[in-house]
């Protein structure tokens, strides 16, 4: 049983004692934390966006991180099941302070994590992250009087409206991809993807879409780290249905693989390197990965007349850089995207829509192998 506090978030196991597991003692104490920070930055009017993954443990968590953040006093849209991408932008959308993010990405179903962004749907920075997990361990918050205390909504049409500002991107072609009538198999192992991915493909004119692993229980039919090894399901479906191209995303969305036609993977490190290609070839610029990415990036980079810096290892450390260096696309060789144009944050969704568009026009009939 583990906990584990970082200046992004707090993740752990769920059960067992307090302050050595992610227990309902430790959700109250760093929501708590990160409550007392948003309202040390301004006077009143607080507004938090929250959104979860599929994980069993995910309403229990939810239900804990409302009443914590609605006693101090904070306002809470809840976006229910929804994808770290989506929350992201939600954030933005609503002028909220920050949100909150109930997920543990890729790790096992034991798990859960509070995910804490700033206003701007980013990752809280390291100083601040140190500020929240110093205010924890202090205790240094004041819960609202009963007249005083927040309010709650829900909206769940999130995923949605996320999908429609993908659609508005100059270089996704809705048309492109409709014309190939590509079959994809979809792997979403048990969580919100299984809601986000077939929404998104509907939304880009695949109608072929075979679903595997996309009820939303929580109940992971494999290990969540969209690595090879654990995709043997979604392999074996491209081949028996002949489909052209396989999906896996991990539980929050934020990761993006794909299998190629002859069941063989693409390589999570070519995801980021492909769409690199394709955004460049029509808007050239600089890009950003981390330092235990593929030097590929930067081959491409080169290639297409621009510059590619190198990061330590962290979404808000490639985010921090290519602010810095006004990048056009960044990310990570985890599978993970990053199109300022659409936010600053990995998002397997826009991945998905560069990418088809990418395959869709490279060739009249180009598989994915020979791609």
């Amino acid at each position: 049983m583990t906990l584990i506090k970082s200046i992004s978030g707090i993740r752990g196991t769920i059960g067992g004692k307090p302050g050595d597991n992610l227990t309902p003692h430790d959700i109250v104490k760093y929501t708590a934390a990160y409550g007392a920070w948003l309202q040390k930055k301004k006077a009143e009017h607080y507004k938090v966006v929250i959104g979860r993954d599929g994980r069993v443990s995910g309403p229990m968590v939810q239900q804990i991180v409302t009443g914590t953040l609605l006693s101090l006093g904070i306002d809470v849209i809840d976006l229910g099941l929804s994808t770290t991408p989506t929350v992201e932008m939600a954030v933005v959308n609503e002028g909220a302070d920050g949100g909150i993010i109930l997920t543990a990405s890729h790790n096992p179903k034991q798990w859960n994590a509070l995910k804490l962004l700033n206003e701007q749907g980013e990752f809280i920075s390291e100083a601040d992250g140190e500020l929240v997990l110093k205010l924890a361990e202090k205790g240094d918050f004041n819960f609202a009087e009963v007249g005083k205390l927040g309010t709650y909504s829900t909206k769940d049409d999130y995923i949605a409206w996320h999908i429609q500002q993908i659609l508005a991107l100059p270089l996704v072609d809705v048309t492109a991809i409709r014309s190939k009538g590509f079959k994809v198999v979809v792997d979403a192992v048990n969580s919100t993807g299984g809601i986000a991915v077939p929404m998104l493909l509907r939304a880009l004119g695949v109608e072929n879409i075979v679903e595997i692993s996309c009820e939303p229980d929580g109940l992971f039919s494999h290990n969540p780290e969209p690595l090879p090894e654990n995709l043997i399901a979604l392999i074996s479906e491209v081949k028996k249905t002949n489909a052209d191209i396989g999906i896996a995303v991990d539980p929050d969305v934020d990761r993006l693989v794909f299998v190629n036609d002859d069941g063989n993977c693409f390589g999570e490190e070519y995801t980021l390197v492909a769409i690199a290609d394709y955004v460049l070839q029509h808007k050239p610029g600089n890009t950003v990965s981390n330092l235990s990415s593929t030097k590929a990036l930067k081959d491409v980079t080169i290639k297409r007349g621009g510059e590619h810096f190198g990061t330590a290892v962290g979404e808000v450390n490639v985010v921090t850089k290519m602010k810095e260096v006004n990048a056009v696309i960044g990310g990570e060789g985890n599978g993970g995207i990053i199109v300022p144009e659409l936010h600053y944050g990995r998002d397997a969704l826009v991945g998905i829509a560069l990418f088809l568009t990418h395959l869709a026009k490279f060739g009249k009939s180009v598989s994915l192998s020979e791609f």
